[in-house]
């Protein structure tokens, strides 16, 4: 069956530019860009399955195939953005070894449903994804039962106990597409260094948690005004900052492709933009959360409001939003981390860290980033397409005759109220229940297929 995207608002990310045009998929590939391409390809629409809106036609049996054998499959795209499957390149599926939390199975539908084709998975599994065994095993589970594209993070260190290297050549040879300790700082300069030139000499971007423990002990939210009138252990912007510029220096020594997790800060923000002007190979990504929400929204001590790093102060948001605006941040990623929901209701000092956010994502950045004029619709695109693609070495990102079909349609007008009781995800941990978002995913097609449709 072929699948033809009409009248569709395509965005290219590369070259910024937005043409109503039709894409013809064959085969899991794009086979056709261009207008009006039923008339000029000469395709037989008279017995296609569209239907008014996104209506997806469902085939049971391959008698009803058979019979049915539609020509080409049609999606109305009319008013809509056609972009490039969007990639989270920031996400903790859980599985293997806390599968209550989340599942491979689960987390990918999550995925599909925020418009991800692609998510990469961080490995603070239990066991760590330390060994060719775990990523194997991921890369089974995810082909078994994943709807989107899934591609393993390996570790730094053993265990992540930041001790002893992992065996980086042999989680390369498997297929992993960057190394991390993400959830765990690497405290040992010397060892990082090592870390780093290996990954250089594997070609491989190291995803830096920058965090120095000593500082951020015992934290439990962003250390200021807040902080002291709620009675809470704070966690200073200089726990973060420190690091950055630490493995700022450690790439520059080593030529290595260091990318930093989930910045927070406005000097981790000016440090990264320091030296992208020095000519050093960083970049970093920010969440949805950190770059919507401040230190204020913990005053309720809801633990849907605990993340690590902790949402920051007001000036620290403004400088994230213009690090987005600038380039300094190369990538939005959520950095979905789902709990139990027994888990998020201990109080806030035992309530660990984290929330989700592949299903609210793209509905924030259109909402704080896009509606607001703070990023062209083009440029939120790129920091979650070609970006994070560039980042990882993965041939995705653009929507081009013979790549692969990962599209994500979003309807720009669309408007949602955030309810987690109907998320797919196992997690429900979000501070964005009742939030109205507008600008939201309505179909997410993966190797030709629609995975997903509203």
């Amino acid at each position: 069956m072929k699948l033809l995207l009409k009248d569709g608002n395509v965005i290219n990310p590369l070259n910024k530019t937005i043409n109503i045009q039709d894409i013809l998929i064959v085969d899991g590939k794009v086979a056709a860009i261009g207008r009006e391409l039923a008339a000029s390809l000469d395709l037989d629409l008279s017995r296609s399955t569209s239907g008014t809106g996104f209506q997806p036609v469902v085939f049971n049996d391959e008698e009803t195939i058979k019979d049915a054998c539609p020509t080409i499959s049609v999606i109305n795209a009319k008013g809509k953005y056609v972009v490039p499957g969007l990639i989270d390149m920031h996400v903790h599926l859980r599985e293997p070894g806390f599968e209550e939390k989340e599942t491979i199975a689960t987390g990918t539908q999550a995925a599909a449903r925020g418009g991800f084709t692609g998510i990469v998975c961080m490995p603070n599994t239990e066991p760590p994804a330390d060994n060719q065994a775990v990523i194997s095993f991921i890369q089974q589970v995810a082909q078994k039962t994943g709807v989107v594209n899934v591609f393993p993070v390996g570790t730094i260190t053993q265990g992540r106990a930041g001790k002893e290297l992992s065996e980086m050549a042999s989680l390369a040879a498997q297929g992993v597409v960057a190394f991390s300790d993400d959830g765990a700082p690497v405290v040992n300069a010397k060892l990082m260094r090592h870390a780093m030139e290996y990954a250089k000499m594997l070609d491989l971007p190291v995803i830096s948690h920058c965090e120095e423990p000593a500082l951020a002990a015992q934290g439990m939210m962003h250390e200021g005004f807040t902080s002291t009138m709620l009675g809470l252990k704070g966690i200073p912007a200089a726990a973060e900052e420190v690091m950055v510029a630490r493995d700022i220096i450690l790439a520059n020594l080593t030529g290595c492709h260091l990318h930093i997790a989930h910045v927070s800060t406005a000097g981790s923000v000016e440090l990264v933009r320091a030296a992208k002007e020095k000519g050093i190979k960083v970049t970093c990504e920010v969440t949805p959360h950190h770059f919507t929400l401040t230190d204020e929204a913990v005053s309720s001590y809801d633990p849907q409001t605990k993340v690590n790093p902790p949402l920051r102060s007001k000036a620290d948001v403004v400088a994230l939003q213009a690090g987005l605006k600038d380039g300094t941040i190369d990538v939005i990623a959520t950095d979905h981390a789902p709990h139990t929901q027994e888990e998020k209701e201990l109080e806030f000092e035992l309530a660990p860290f984290g929330m989700v956010g592949l299903e609210t994502a793209v509905g924030l950045v259109w909402t704080k980033l896009v509606i607001p004029g703070i990023l062209t619709s083009c440029e939120a695109v790129a920091k979650m397409t070609v970006n994070p693609a560039r980042i990882l070495n993965l041939k995705k990102g653009l929507i081009e005759i013979g790549a692969e079909a990962d599209i994500t349609v979003i309807d720009p007008e669309l408007t949602c109220v955030v309810k987690p009781e109907e998320f797919a995800s196992k997690g429900r941990n979000t501070p964005f229940s009742g939030w109205s978002l507008k600008g939201l995913p309505v179909a997410t097609i993966v190797g030709g297929e629609v995975k997903w449709i509203k």
